[in-house]
């Protein structure tokens, strides 16, 4: 069931706003201005079987990020893609990946995602190619813990495009790679999609991963090409740089359209005691019980599992007094629900059967819920990245969305809401990481050791504390130094 939309959200802003129960809590509206698509053609057509499936898809024309970053790719460059949600970064990569199938079946690709979900929802858009060319040599599967063994074993003899994340990279991949041979000596993508997760400890030890990765890679006479995609940060180039040991080239010339966005910072009123105010939560169920009233498809970003699950007992509740058709348009969607319960609430989002959801952050990825009309976000996320990131689900190509952030009652939601210049002229932070940090390279060392002999040439890749953190393994019997290696 699709549901007809009753009113647009400008109106809705403008009933919001001029309503008999409003009491001033919009402390800043902002209009963003909307954006034309700007198209190119890449200098070289793409072959007929891709350019027909495109056209099966609706897609007449590349964005110009788009028709830019294939022909960087093409030319053997190592590239990062910065555009905003929703701008189709996924076909950056797909489409010289799948280009050098078509030209080359024995063609292999790695594709790393922070998490499963971002996963299985790739696997779902390569296998649409599949089906639109019958023809194309793809054999693509995801490889994580949910992976059942039997199909491990056939994704590790017969697969050309593996789908998986860090974690097992590191765990199940890198340890086992005589195993993987046939797969490493021809791989000629490594694609890493979401970049901008990777910062901090987790980064800095993805980092590491990916130095292993690349030494197993010259082990199988093997140098592939590395695609990084990110989210609007400050230093994205650094960031692919630091992560991948490679030069990057930068793509950020976004050519997918933008509707009109209203952002609105909303601060709960204070209470009769003049010190506490209402709670975050309590606002934002009653914003989104009118928005999906008035039919406008709206997403719920919290900070919690419990809140998340919390507001949408509170919003189904209300709505029920409406009907049970509204009632039941609305789901809750964060980590510990199982794979099946996931991809059935992704599905029915992404086809306008469910008018609301409310979620943690795991909805901020690329996962494909299509583009909803509103967005709710209940506290401010951390990074100004963070809520970008989450406001970029509302917009469906040019029409209008709404976007509401909702201060908590603590010092940092309260200074952006008192303060909403400083909020709206912040630029996306930094991701830093720190891959030569000897507390995480220690344990890199003895992975590396272990996955293959650790020339005294090869030390450096690991940073310049490498050589005295082997002698450190030495001294204590866990590596042994024998003609010009290290042995596990």
């Amino acid at each position: 069931m699709e549901w007809g939309l009753i009113m647009g959200v400008e109106l809705f802003l403008q009933e919001l706003l001029n309503g008999r129960d409003y009491r001033g809590q919009a402390v800043a509206v902002r209009c963003l201005p909307a954006r034309k698509a700007v198209y190119a053609e890449p200098e070289r057509p793409l072959p007929p079987e891709l350019t027909a499936a495109l056209a099966e898809m609706g897609i007449k024309q590349l964005y110009s990020h788009q028709a830019r970053a294939v022909d960087l790719i093409r030319d053997g460059q190592n590239v990062v893609i910065v555009t905003s949600t929703a701008s189709g970064k996924t076909l950056c990569y797909n489409l010289p990946v799948l280009e050098s199938l078509l030209a080359d079946p024995s063609t292999k690709a790695l594709y790393l995602f922070p998490t499963k979900a971002l996963a299985q929802d790739q696997l779902q858009g390569l296998n649409r190619w599949k089906t639109l060319i019958p023809s194309l040599p793809l054999v693509a599967g995801t490889y994580d813990g949910d992976t059942p063994r039997d199909l491990r074993r056939r994704l590790r003899d017969e697969g050309n495009v593996i789908l998986t994340n860090p974690d097992m990279l590191h765990a199940a991949i890198l340890p086992h790679h005589p195993n993987w041979g046939k797969f490493f000596a021809n791989l000629k993508f490594i694609v890493l999609d979401e970049i901008h997760t990777y910062r901090g400890i987790f980064g800095s030890n993805v980092a590491n991963v990916l130095r292993r990765l690349k030494r197993v890679c010259r082990h199988y006479q093997a140098n592939p090409q590395f695609i990084c995609c990110s989210a609007t940060i400050a230093n994205p180039v650094e960031l692919a740089e630091a992560l991948t040991g490679q030069k990057m080239a930068l793509v950020d010339n976004d050519g997918s359209p933008k509707g009109k966005k209203h952002f609105v910072l909303w601060n709960p009123p204070l209470l009769p005691d003049g010190l506490q105010r209402r709670s975050a939560n309590a606002e934002a169920k009653d914003l989104m019980v009118r928005l999906l009233r008035q039919r406008i498809q709206t997403i719920a970003f919290t900070r919690a599992r419990v809140v998340a699950e919390l507001i949408y007992r509170y919003v189904r509740e209300e709505l029920s007094r409406f009907g049970s058709g509204l009632a039941n348009s609305i789901r809750a969607y964060r980590g510990g629900y199982l794979p099946e319960e996931r991809r059935a609430i992704e599905r029915q989002l992404f086809s306008g059967e469910l008018l609301g959801v409310s979620c943690t952050n795991a909805l901020e990825l690329g996962i494909d819920i299509g583009t909803l009309d509103a967005c709710l976000i209940v506290g401010f996320p951390g990074t100004i990245a963070s809520v970008w990131q989450q406001a970029g689900r509302a917009g469906r190509h040019n029409e209008d969305s709404l976007v509401i952030l909702i201060g908590h009652n603590n010092p940092i939601d309260q200074y952006l809401m008192q303060h909403p210049q400083y909020f709206f002229e912040q630029t996306p932070e930094n991701a830093i990481i720190d891959p030569d940090n000897p507390y995480i390279v220690l344990g890199h060392l003895r992975a590396a050791a272990f996955e293959l002999p650790l020339r005294v040439d090869e030390e450096r890749d690991f940073g310049p504390t490498a050589p005295a953190l082997l002698d450190i393994l030495a001294e204590d019997r866990q590596v042994v130094y024998r003609g010009d290696r290290w042995f596990w």
